[in-house]
């Protein structure tokens, strides 16, 4: 198992509040001020520069070994505004939970970190229209011996489940019945893995997307991934769709982004770029979910 590549994450995760990388390129320190000044957009398309915010969690926005934040948000972004006439896109690090508030502190521009949009966090900020959708799983030992295949199989079995900091699992867990006793909040993807291969918790919830990425990065692990599935709250299914993130006040910005964006969703070079990162176009959202729907939800 690649506990070096852990080693180098954390490192990174720990310093990068205060650094900021280029897209594309080498990683650069910088002031974390954003380059909105008013209205966003003009201000972006003047200085031919914007700003967005990762939270280093792979496939959505991280950096790579070689220092290029990329990722399957961070890439449509840089097509979107490159089609918008900003040619430059930096990033800034910081943890999950810290996006949306570093963001209102004017540190970017932009979160392109795959963030599912939810009710609460439509209160804080205003979300894109969704830009994919994802289902839910469960990261479990290899042959998954309880069979766990769901939050009420957790409940059900009390096996302990790892989330991730500020993500939307915890909560779908909880309302399975699964007792706070039961769930372990870690801070990175690896370490979730690491919870579960070292027996700490028995299983791990993340979008399937995340966590066959995870398995995909550390082949050597003795865990697999169960089939995806959607969670229930109160009785309902939840649809998981995730998107970009702006400040309410930016909505010349967000109505240009969300041009730009259905346009590669609807010409195929959507699917095309984010293929990399195994999103397929059984990831697009169907038509029905909308951003709204999503934020009343």
């Amino acid at each position: 198992m690649k506990h070096d590549e852990w080693s180098r994450r954390q490192l990174f995760r720990r310093s990068a509040l205060v650094g900021a990388a280029v897209l594309g390129g080498p990683v650069l320190l910088s002031a974390c001020t954003s380059t909105s000044s008013g209205d966003a957009l003009q201000a972006a398309q003047s200085a031919k520069k914007i700003k967005i915010g990762i939270a280093n969690e792979s496939p959505y926005g991280f950096t790579d070994q070689s220092g290029k934040v990329t990722g399957e948000a961070p890439e449509v972004a840089r097509v979107v505004f490159r089609n918008l006439g900003i040619d430059n896109v930096e990033a800034s690090a910081v943890s999950f939970d810290q996006l949306i508030p570093a963001l209102n502190a004017k540190q970017y521009d932009v979160v392109a970190a795959g963030m599912n949009i939810t009710a609460a966090r439509c209160g804080q900020a205003a979300f894109s229209i969704p830009d994919y959708s994802a289902l839910t799983a469960l990261l479990v030992p290899k042959g998954n011996p309880q069979q766990v295949l769901t939050f009420q199989d957790i409940a059900a079995k009390k096996v302990k489940v790892a989330v991730l900091s500020a993500a939307v699992e915890k909560g779908y867990a909880t309302s399975a019945g699964v007792s706070e006793d039961q769930i372990q909040t870690l801070d990175s993807q690896d370490n979730m893995l690491r919870a579960v291969t070292d027996g700490r918790v028995y299983a791990a919830a993340l979008t399937d997307i995340s966590l066959k990425d995870v398995l995909k990065k550390n082949p050597g692990a003795a865990a697999e991934v169960t089939p995806g599935f959607d969670p229930v709250e109160n009785g309902v299914p939840v649809i998981s769709a995730g998107g970009f993130v702006f400040r309410t006040a930016d909505k010349p910005l967000v109505d240009a982004f969300n041009t730009e964006l259905k346009k590669l969703h609807d010409s195929g070079e959507w699917t095309r770029i984010v293929a990399p990162f195994g999103f397929t176009q059984a990831n697009l959202p169907k038509p029905d979910v909308t951003t709204e729907k999503l934020c009343a939800a």
